[in-house]
Formats: C-alpha cells, sequence, structure tokens
C-alpha cells in the first residue's frame, strides 16, 4: 500500500525540480523557434501578416507550451533513468559486500582448521 504524502519525498521533490527546469529551458528553446518562425511568416506570408495580434500571441504561447512539455517529459524520464542506475549501483554494491564478507569468513575458517590440524 502506497504511503501518504509519498509526494512530500525527497525523490519527488528533485523530479518536481528537475521537470520544472525542463519546462523552461524547453519553453526557451521552442519560443525562439517559435519566434523565428513567426518573423519568417511576417515577412514571406501576407496570410500571417493579416492575422490578428492576439492570434499571433497564441500561436507564440502554443509553441512555448508545447516545447516546456516535451523538455519536462524529456528531463522526467532522464531524471528516472538515473535514479534507477543509482538504486542498482546501490543494490548491487550492497550484494557484492555480502558476498565479500561471507568469502572472508569461508576464507578464515579454512585457516583456522588448517592450523588445528
Amino acid at each position: 500500500m502506497r504511503a501518504h504524502k509519498a509526494l512530500d519525498s525527497d525523490d519527488a521533490t528533485e523530479a518536481q525540480w528537475e521537470a520544472a527546469r525542463g519546462a523552461a529551458v524547453g519553453a526557451v528553446k521552442w519560443g525562439a523557434a517559435s519566434a523565428v518562425l513567426g518573423g519568417l511568416g511576417y515577412m514571406f506570408s501576407p496570410l500571417y501578416r493579416g492575422l490578428t495580434l492576439q492570434f499571433k500571441v497564441y500561436l507564440q504561447m502554443s509553441g512555448m507550451i508545447v516545447g516546456s512539455m516535451i523538455e519536462a517529459d524529456y528531463r522526467m524520464r532522464q531524471y528516472e533513468h538515473q535514479v534507477r542506475m543509482q538504486r542498482r549501483i546501490a543494490r548491487d554494491r550492497a550484494i557484492w559486500a555480502d558476498y565479500e564478507k561471507e568469502l572472508m569468513e569461508m576464507e578464515n575458517e579454512a585457516s583456522s582448521s588448517e592450523q588445528k590440524k
């Protein structure tokens, strides 16, 4: 069963910040691309020049929102992969440490039994 306040964990908070950084970067990247395309549309397209200012702002904001969603999702998937790898490495290290401890105990027992003979 899931614990209450699961979103208050350190992992969830770090994931939220990573998604927010990704959204900001995506909005800037795609906003710049939308602005360039808007400028090209204004220069070369009489249809675009005839659009209202409100619709041009809507087109610009749409590009920024789509970019922020795409980049935030990409950053979240990268973060999840990184966390999984860190947990897998920690688990493997613990297993390896247990194996080394068991091996050392077996070697100590073997050496002590040889000394008794």
